[in-house]
């Protein structure tokens, strides 16, 4: 089974995966080298958002590799058949069961919340993301409707789970935060429900029974978009909390 692209849809996929893999890369050295610029009790969060977009960075590496070795030689057609040699969409999986739980710890840690609260949100949060994205998987691969449906209806059960709880966390947490974080914190719980938002909406677009190009070019580029604004843009949003907390707390500004 293959897709056949035209020249414009194939440039589209194989520069969003090229900005997808920088991206990942640049927001990777940049939270690193920002370690000092925050309290010691805040760079575990910046560790976390370190982690994950060089987890993602590699696997953009392998999907951006895997979509050439797919083409056909002078030709705009790509393997999806699953077989040896074929697209590999397992790539984002294998990313986000490692990421996800590690962006969850990560805005835990940002917030800095009693040791027991904390343990008990990584204890709930962390087991319904790994469900959520293996039962996301054979919803992903198959090309048969009703199970695409049926996969992406059953994730979708702790994908909500996830977002309800971290936005009543994210609520709880507004009054314990320093003046001017609470505004910062109110828009990283908006911008967690409208990227992750992303990722149901680039699902839906694959279910179409066998892909087409439209279907594949929309999956892919939805898919790299929400991974950019879940990953970097919502890492930069903590380093600013982070930031904006150690401030409050009597670190020098100049840091």
């Amino acid at each position: 089974m293959s897709v056949t692209l035209d020249s414009n849809q194939w440039n589209l996929v194989y520069n969003i995966f090229s900005f997808g893999l920088i991206s990942m890369l640049a927001c990777t050295v940049y939270t690193l080298v920002s370690q000092s610029r925050v309290l010691p009790k805040y760079r575990n969060a910046l560790v976390m958002s370190s982690m994950v977009t060089f987890i993602a960075g590699y696997h953009y590496w392998r999907i951006f590799n895997s979509f050439n070795e797919a083409t056909t030689a002078g030709s705009f057609e790509v393997n999806v058949s699953g077989a040896n040699g074929a697209f590999n969409e397992a790539y984002r999986y294998v990313d986000w069961l490692l990421t996800v739980p590690l962006l969850l710890v990560e805005v835990i840690a940002v917030l800095a919340l009693a040791k027991e609260l904390s343990k008990s949100l990584i204890m709930r949060l962390v087991p319904a993301s790994a469900a959520m994205i293996a039962l996301g998987y054979p919803g992903e691969i198959s090309d048969v409707r009703g199970t695409q449906i049926l996969f992406g209806v059953l994730s979708t059960l702790p994908f909500l789970y996830i977002l309800y709880v971290l936005f009543v966390e994210l609520t709880k947490s507004l009054e314990r935060q320093p003046a001017g974080v609470a505004d910062t914190v109110k828009r990283l719980r908006l911008l967690l429900i409208a990227t992750w938002g992303v990722y149901p909406i680039s699902y839906i677009l694959g279910m179409q029974g066998d892909p087409t190009a439209s279907s594949f070019v929309g999956v892919q580029v939805g898919y790299t978009i929400a991974d950019i604004l879940a990953k970097c843009v919502f890492g930069l949003t903590i380093l600013k909390i982070a930031r904006m907390k150690s401030h409050a707390e009597g670190m020098a500004a100049d840091h």
